[in-house]
Formats: C-alpha cells, structure tokens, sequence
C-alpha cells in the first residue's frame, strides 16, 4: 500500500513545474505545499511566450484538468513564426497553423501561472519563502527561509531552477557552459516603439540568423516584445565584456559593433528597449549525469536537468517531470518514497539526456554558418 498519500510534502519554487506538481498531487488529496521567494504573483516581469508541446506540457494540463482554461487563455496564432536573415529578409514562413502535425500552442507566463494559481487550494503557496537552509530531522527535513519562518516536510521536491539552492544537497554535479551567451530585452507597446520590427514579427516569432549569431524576437499579449540575441563568447565573457548591461547606451554601442554586418533595422529593438538588459550565459548540465536516491527529496525542472532554451524544451520538460512524479507518488506499486523517486529520476534522466543532447546540437546549429537552413529544415519538418 502507497503511505506516501499522508506525508507533508513541500516544493520549493512557483514556476510552471512546481505549481503543476502541487496542482496533480491535490487532486487526489496530498498534503502539500509550494514555498516562493517572490513576495506575490506579480513581483516580477514574465519572460517570453512559451510554446506547449503535445506530448509534454500539454499532457500535464490535460491531467491537470486545466485545459478547458487553458484553451480560454492561450494566443492563437502566437506559434506564427518568419525565419529571417541578418537583413530582415523572409527566408522561410510557417503560418499554417491549422495543418499542423502536432497542436503547439503558445501562452504567455503571467496567464498560465494565474490558471494554475487558480487551481490550487488557498493558501497552498507560501509567497515570500525564500529557501536558505535544508537539515535531516530524522525521517524528515527542516527547511529554513531568509524570513525566519522554519517548516517541518517529509519529503522535499526542488523545483527551485537554473541556480537552485537544493540540488547541491541531492548531487555536487555542475552544469556546463554550452558555449553562447545571451543578452536579453523588452519593448512596450512594440506597434509604436518599434513598427518595423512590430510588423514584421506579425503576432508571432523571428529568428533572425547570420554570421554565426542569433536574434529571437517574441511578441506578448499585452502588445509587448522580448528579444534576445545568442553570441558565440567566453563563458565569463558579461564580466570581462566591461559592458554595463543598466545602461542603454553601451549595450547599443556593443551591438553596432559585434552586429555591424546586420541591417540598422534591428537597432530600433535596442533603442526602444525598456528596463535593464539582461546577460545570460547559457548552461547545461552533463548529459550522463547521475546519483544515488535519496528517499525524501527530490527535483524536477532546470534544477534538475538545465539546458538551453534553443530546442524550446525548458517548460515542456518541467510539466512532463511533474506529471510523472506526481505518477510514481500516487502510485499504489511503490511501497515507499524511495521506491517512487527512483523509478521517476531514472525515468527523468534518460528522458532529459535525450533532449539535452538535441538542445545542445540545435544551439551549435543555430550559432554557425549553416544556422538558416538548419533552422528551415527544423520547422520546415524537411
């Protein structure tokens, strides 16, 4: 008999895995509760669209019972996407949303967040958690927060991302630099701050590709765009760069500079850009990557398996390694924990190997010479 069902369970971390997680596990009457260091739902800006795949984030939804609302919420259209050289010429086009193989819709983060916010029984998340410290008690742990708060869980589930704080307790294995680096941005209101670009993006994406760099540009429901460029550098090339990403000026003048063989077409994205740019160096974490499990405490997500985000993995992967947690712990065939954990991370990290490796391939691919028409052949299904 599963005894899983009455043990007090925490995840660490509100993004889509852990909030799916929490949502599944529910359902059938677990005890669980999601700890966030965010202050609210709202403390910061959401990133780009996320494309949700059959197979994965949509199968969890579908499990879920949340797709009635995710169907409500959803942009159609939004998967439109121009592949574009580094002139802003329309190489290859993929409109035809109706005759697709697979459906892969997109939504932006702030609404699939609220639907499964929305799902949750009140008070489920713990806003402003932030994790610092995680101790045996016997059988159990006690997790400690920045705030002081200190909660007993018989079984920990990471789901804290890309820098989390809790696989050093589960595996010292570090991911590696996959070798690009990418400089992200926002525009408001891109109908007027930027039409060109605005134009051309169509509701959709670009990927614009030439001399061995990347330029994606997504657009958002509330009439806002995020783009991010992909350079080949250093893995410590943002600090030895001298750039200041706050301030706008020097950000454009890295551009003119490592971009000059672009079209000035481009430059209204980083003129008009809002905020702070934002450097990220991409990382992924080694493909045969391995440990012994540990009985209460597990992880899911970037925190498990970080990879780039140029296969469009990332979310897709964390709803997938929530449904089939949330799988092994209902399941009555696992007498403990232990049992349940370990059929899931051995499931997860096959799983994950496989696409971390394809990841990695399509970020070497989109960041060579050939980036265009291996790009073509991808969406292209050639």
């Amino acid at each position: 008999m599963n005894n899983i069902k009455n043990k007090k369970i925490a995840i660490i971390g509100a993004g889509p895995g852990g909030l799916t997680l929490a949502r599944l596990l529910q359902m059938d009457g677990f005890n669980v509760n999601v700890y966030e260091r965010d202050a609210d739902e709202n403390a910061r800006p959401k990133g780009a669209t996320l494309d949700l795949h059959e197979e994965s984030g949509l199968a969890a939804l579908q499990a879920a019972g949340l797709m009635h609302a995710f169907m409500a919420n959803y942009r159609p259209g939004a998967d439109r996407t121009r592949i574009v050289d580094q002139h802003g010429n329309i190489v290859f086009e993929d409109n035809d949303t109706d005759n697709r193989e697979a459906f892969r819709p997109e939504i932006d983060r702030g609404p699939l967040q609220k639907i499964l916010l929305d799902s949750l029984e009140k008070n489920t998340v713990i806003w402003n958690s932030q994790f610092v410290s995680l101790k045996p008690k016997q059988d159990s742990w006690l997790i400690g927060f920045k705030n002081g708060d200190l909660v007993q869980a018989d079984i920990v589930i990471a789901a804290d991302g890309a820098n989390s704080k809790i696989r050093p307790y589960i595996t010292p294995i570090k991911a590696f630099y996959s070798g690009v680096t990418v400089v992200e941005g926002a525009v408001y209101s891109s109908a007027t701050a930027c039409p060109k670009i605005h134009a051309l993006l169509n509701g959709g994406k670009i990927f614009a590709m030439g001399g061995e760099k990347s330029l994606i540009v997504s657009s958002k429901g509330d009439g806002s765009l995020v783009f991010y460029t992909g350079c080949n550098t250093d893995e410590n090339w943002v600090k030895t760069s001298g750039i200041d990403f706050s301030d706008k000026s020097q950000v454009i003048n890295w551009f003119k500079e490592e971009f000059s063989d672009w079209d000035p077409v481009w430059m209204e994205l980083f003129k008009n850009a809002s905020g702070a740019f934002v450097p990220r160096p991409q990382y992924c974490m080694p493909l045969d990557q391995n440990w012994e499990t540990i009985p209460n405490l597990t992880m899911l997500g970037d925190a498990a398996h970080l990879m780039p985000p140029y296969a469009g993995e990332g979310v897709n992967m964390a709803m997938l390694d929530a449904l089939e947690l949330s799988q092994c712990l209902k399941h009555k065939a696992f007498q403990n924990s232990k049992e349940a954990i370990s059929a899931y991370e051995k499931e997860m990290l096959k799983r994950a190997s496989e696409t971390a490796d394809m990841t990695m391939q399509s970020t070497k691919a989109l960041h060579s010479a050939g980036a265009l028409n291996f790009l073509i052949n991808v969406i292209g299904g050639a």
